[in-house]
């Protein structure tokens, strides 16, 4: 069998789209499950719901940023510093992926 990959840095394309509650909660697991409080998370979506693909740990922001036109590094700074304070606080965090970037 052949290989298949169609990730931006050979040629593949992105856009934006609108996650289902089901897919936000699959890549929250996923990266979870790792113990990343920020991931990239490549899925696909099935018959049987979304698939994961990989977790990436230091994700790639070029495509995400263009398709989206947002500012997701700002986004992320923003929240590791959010993250920061709270801890400085001494305030319990209910788990550093569950408080996910929001845009």
């Amino acid at each position: 069998g052949g290989e298949f990959r169609s990730n931006l840095h050979r040629g593949g394309t992105a856009e934006k789209i609108q996650l289902t509650p089901e897919e936000l909660t699959t890549a929250i697991r996923a990266a979870k499950a790792i113990g990343l409080p920020i991931a990239g998370v490549d899925m696909v979506r099935s018959h049987r719901g979304p698939l994961v693909l990989e977790v990436n740990s230091s994700p790639g922001l070029e495509g995400i940023e263009k398709a989206t036109g947002v500012d997701v590094a700002g986004k992320i700074i923003e929240f590791l510093e959010k993250s920061a304070a709270n801890d400085k606080k001494g305030t319990p965090r209910s788990g550093a992926v569950r408080d996910r970037i929001k845009y």
